[in-house]
């Protein structure tokens, strides 16, 4: 203390003092490389060398010179205006949902000045579910910011990654139709896209931590309630709420168009023998006079439509959840008692038209084809189209007499009668 008195100065004289780990800097370098840059095992080989150093003191001399470890970096900072960027991404969660553990998918989206916060969970993310879940998010937000910051997801991109990412077509028109773009951050740089990554764990250790929900559709409507109230909720650093800067935000974000389609996928799927229609590991029964017939399937956010060219035949509630179920209307089955009518295929009524002997031709194909015959009979009928239907017949007299259903065989048969033809 007197020391100090006396030099009549503020100033904190610099310490300097040798550390015990310099003379075995050489060896340290080498045993960093040796023992795979565990210090424990450096420290543990030198003092077998005899070195007389504490481990704190090993530590501390390579973290002063940066010696098996980077430097810490400091962390990014960006700033927003209004209604320029919102960022969305996903991340896997655990959640009991109708009394049992499942894994689902939290898609999020926020808006980057404002912290406006929308998030929605799914047992899966697809693009289709992409879709629904952002048009969801903007008509939440009344508008869309005019960049969407995601990762390098597959679910949007087609190609590339951070600036040369170039988004799928489908993902491309969907966001020309709200007016905005999707860009991508570059790979491992996470604090561009911190904005939606933060609240990631928020969810999970407020709304999702001690709730548990009947299905889907109660974990999605109380996640709605949630958001409601997190927006509303005075932040210290905001000096406000979500909520009060989205009154400022909200003029600069690009307005919904005038008709917000609903977003749907297509599939096409063959009614199996049961009379049901697989999507997603789940059935829905349509009736039972359609089975071995293709239909088309419109799967929406909550419904399950299937139509037979432009009618409408079924149309069920969509099943959410890992675990496949069945869902099955009465009016799709036949009554009991009642002998479900097997329908005869096109195919088979259009040969049976054209007489004999194609007619019985026809039935001694099914019989000796496999399940149904359905591919052997179209075979059938395109030869009888394309082929004079007088070489046809009469390559079948030849073919039913000697038991000749290979239609590979039939074919070459029925060019050997037209060649026949041409030379009489």
């Amino acid at each position: 203390m007197k020391k100090v008195l006396w030099s009549g100065t503020a100033e904190v004289p610099l310490l300097e003092r040798a550390s015990l780990a310099e003379p075995f800097r050489e060896q340290i370098l080498e045993l960093l490389v040796s023992c795979k840059g565990n210090l424990v095992r450096v420290h543990e080989e030198l003092l077998a060398q005899g070195a007389s150093l504490s481990y704190p003191a090993l530590t501390a001399f390579c973290r002063r010179h940066s010696i098996g470890h980077e430097p810490p970096r400091p962390a990014g900072h960006y700033d927003f205006e209004p209604g320029q960027e919102m960022q969305h991404d996903t991340s896997p969660h655990q959640a009991p949902i109708g009394g049992s553990k499942q894994r689902i998918e939290t898609a999020s989206l926020v808006l980057c000045y404002s912290r406006m916060l929308f998030f929605q969970c799914y047992p899966d993310f697809k693009r289709f579910r992409c879709k629904v879940f952002l048009t969801d998010a903007l008509s939440y937000l009344q508008g869309a910011a005019a960049v969407c910051m995601i990762d390098n997801t597959h679910v949007v991109v087609a190609s590339g990654s951070g600036r040369d990412m170039v988004p799928a077509p489908e993902m491309a028109a969907f966001a020309e139709r709200f007016d905005f773009v999707f860009r991508a951050h570059e790979k491992g740089d996470a604090n561009r896209s911190a904005r939606v990554e933060r609240p990631f764990r928020f969810i999970e250790g407020n709304f999702l931590a001690g709730r548990s929900f009947a299905d889907f559709d109660d974990l999605n409507q109380r996640a709605r309630d949630f958001c409601d109230k997190v927006n509303a909720r005075p932040r210290r650093h905001l000096n406000g709420s979500a909520r009060d800067l989205f009154a400022a935000e909200r003029a600069h974000l690009r307005p919904l168009p005038l008709y917000v389609p609903e977003v749907y996928a297509l599939h096409h799927r063959i009614v199996d023998v049961e009379g049901y229609v697989s999507l997603d590991r789940h059935r829905y029964s349509v009736p039972y006079a359609l089975i071995g017939r293709q239909l088309e399937i419109r799967e929406t956010k909550d419904r399950v439509d299937a139509y037979l060219g432009p009618r409408l035949v079924a149309s069920h509630r969509k099943a959410a959840g890992r675990q496949g179920v069945r869902i099955t209307a009465p009016e799709h089955r036949p009554r009991r008692g009642e002998v479900a009518e097997r329908r005869t295929a096109p195919e088979e009524q259009e040969l049976c038209a054209a007489g004999e002997p194609l007619k019985q031709y026809t039935h001694e194909l099914k019989r000796h084809s496999a399940g149904r015959g359905t591919l052997a009979l179209r075979r059938l009928l395109a030869l009888y189209r394309e082929y004079p239907h007088e070489a046809v017949a009469k390559a079948v007299t030849t073919a039913l007499h000697y038991g000749l259903f290979d239609l590979e065989r039939l074919e070459r048969l029925i060019l050997r009668t037209i060649a026949k033809d041409d030379d009489e």
